[in-house]
């Protein structure tokens, strides 16, 4: 027994003298790593180069020209004053041209005379080209147009245009109206008029104007109305007895 306990406590000892030496060779290397790691020198990298910088613009007094001119005395703080044009008055209608009564030209070296009215359904009266006629004057006419002037300007107008054409379309007004071409013929009377011929199969045909109605019974036949691809037939059958 205390031959064991002598045994244990060597055992004990052996152990802790290893510990103790585990212990130092753990102290001297973190003592070691620490003296190293205090006196390393960190080498500091250089700086960046710094760009100069942009040098500020100049003061010049065209740049504050605008502060210069608002004005704090001014209900819109400008001194502009706006000058308001009111828009031009709308160009006035051209009024209707005269209309033109006729033309006659009777070779005797007078020239074309033109007959002239202000308006259709007055009496017109000749007018030479200089001459005025109505809100125009007359600058020149032919047989194909006339041109007129007014306002300062020249307008062209057709003798078609400007021709007078009340008395004929009073003429052609007062015409009487013809009959309507065609006119239907007058409508035929309907009349009962019974079973017609007869057509075989124990039925009759029916009569033209026949008004007598569907399903009447006359003479032992019944009229009776069909719907065909061509319209409403009608005949007559023999009623069973």
């Amino acid at each position: 027994m205390k031959h064991k306990i002598l045994l244990l406590n060597g055992t004990l000892l052996a152990a802790t003298i290893f510990a103790g030496f585990q212990l130092r060779r753990l102290y001297v290397a973190e003592h070691a790593r620490e003296t190293a790691a205090l006196h390393y020198k960190i080498t500091p990298a250089p700086p960046p180069p710094v760009a100069p910088l942009t040098p500020a613009p100049p003061v010049l007094p065209a740049n504050y020209a605008e502060i210069a001119t608002k004005t704090l005395f001014h209900k819109e703080r400008n001194p502009t004053v706006v000058v308001v044009v009111p828009p031009p008055p709308p160009p006035v209608p051209v009024p209707p041209f005269p209309v033109l009564k006729g033309l006659m030209n009777l070779g005797d070296g007078g020239g074309l005379t033109a007959v002239f009215a202000e308006k259709p359904g007055v009496p017109g009266k000749e007018v030479k080209p200089g001459e005025p006629i109505g809100q125009f004057t007359l600058v020149a006419v032919n047989e194909q147009e006339a041109v007129f002037g007014w306002d300062g300007k020249t307008y062209r107008k057709r003798v078609e245009e400007i021709l007078d054409r009340t008395r004929r379309e009073e003429q052609e007004t007062s015409r009487p109206a013809a009959p309507p071409a065609g006119a239907a013929p007058a409508a035929v009377a309907k009349i009962p008029t019974g079973p017609g011929a007869e057509t075989g199969a124990g039925t009759r045909a029916c009569n033209a104007n026949d008004s007598t109605p569907e399903g009447a019974v006359v003479d032992g036949f019944r009229k009776v109305m069909m719907n065909t691809p061509f319209g409403k037939a009608c005949r007559w059958e023999a009623v069973s007895r």
